[in-house]
């Protein structure tokens, strides 16, 4: 018989493993342990803050931990964005992102410090503010079939009204004039409230915008709308068609917003999450009050999610270069 220190080492190599492997699974299944800090790298108020929100006490009934929503705005999501980028991949720290932070802001901005697209691993979609293409009521177009002829017959005479270069309602109209072949001149303002004044006077003729900015003009009539850019229709605008129903499919855009982790984070920790974004967006409720704002759920796997970034970076890289945008 071999000494007994010999068999002991020999039980203690199969041992260790296993070990180790329960201690991660003990680590694991104590997720959380204790709050998690939310970034939202935009102002209280905005789309994120208002759409998550919604879920946040939901969530925390699953995960039995408070969710803590801090505000850091600056460059454009930028700011917020890489603090979260250079935390620890435990969990603890999460980035509250919109379309900006994954999929454009890389290609607008040549002084980033992180890559959105290997920086972090994504969690879940949230939500999803389709653009809704609206006219002054003046501008003899009630279809994007009709805006595209109008703008294609008077070129570059077409104003198109956003709150800042590279913003989502600036790509969406660039967008929209580069599957049409046509020439607009973009105006940009300094945030939205100006756009919507500029649009209600007809200083500028045509906007791309979510539903939250637009809210009061829609209501009141003073402001046409002629298209939403999503696969089916918003329940705020039942009788306003899809852009795939007006004959340009491609054109599906708008600002949505989704959770990410800083990249390395446990995958057993983002399956977590990512089944309790899903549990509270199932919620009756959320889902109304989301269709009260124009807005469509989320609810994807943390593969979709990684898909739908790839994709809308590959586009927005391509209509960025094309309309020579950057900052």
């Amino acid at each position: 018989m071999k000494p007994f220190h010999h068999r002991l080492a020999r039980y203690s190599l199969v041992l260790l493993p296993l070990a180790a492997h329960g201690a991660a699974w003990a680590q694991n299944n104590a997720y959380p342990s204790r709050p998690i800090r939310i970034v939202n790298p935009y102002g209280a108020g905005g789309l994120g803050d208002v759409s998550f929100r919604l879920i946040a006490p939901l969530m925390e009934k699953q995960l039995g931990q408070p969710l803590v929503i801090e505000n850091k705005p600056g460059a454009s999501g930028n700011l917020g964005a890489a603090d979260v980028a250079r935390a620890a991949p435990d969990g603890y720290t999460l980035l509250l992102g919109a379309v900006n932070n994954f999929a454009t802001n890389q290609y607008l901005y040549r002084d980033m410090t992180f890559d959105p697209l290997t920086a972090f691993d994504p969690i879940a979609l949230i939500s999803n503010a389709p653009t809704i293409v609206v006219v002054n009521p003046a501008v003899p177009a009630r279809s994007l079939r009709e805006l595209a002829a109008y703008a294609k017959e008077r070129p570059g005479k077409v104003n198109f009204g956003s709150p800042g270069i590279g913003t989502p309602p600036h790509l969406a109209a660039e967008f929209f004039a580069n599957l049409a072949n046509v020439s607009m001149t973009h105006v940009p303002f300094n945030g939205s409230p100006p756009v919507v004044l500029a649009l209600l006077r007809n200083d500028v003729n045509v906007a791309f915008y979510t539903a939250g900015p637009i809210a009061g003009p829609l209501k009141a009539g003073t402001i046409q709308p002629i298209a939403v850019a999503a696969s089916e229709r918003l329940d705020i605008l039942p009788n306003v068609p899809t852009t795939a129903e007006a004959g340009f499919g491609a054109l599906q855009t708008g600002s949505w917003i989704g959770l990410a982790a800083p990249k390395g984070t446990d995958p057993a920790v983002l399956d977590k999450l990512n089944a309790a974004v899903r549990q509270a967006l199932a919620d009756p409720e959320v889902r109304k009050r989301y269709a009260e704002m124009g807005m469509l759920t989320g609810n994807t796997s943390r593969a979709q999610f990684s898909s739908l970034i790839d994709a809308e970076a590959t586009r927005w890289k391509k209509v960025i270069a094309d309309a020579g945008i950057a900052k």
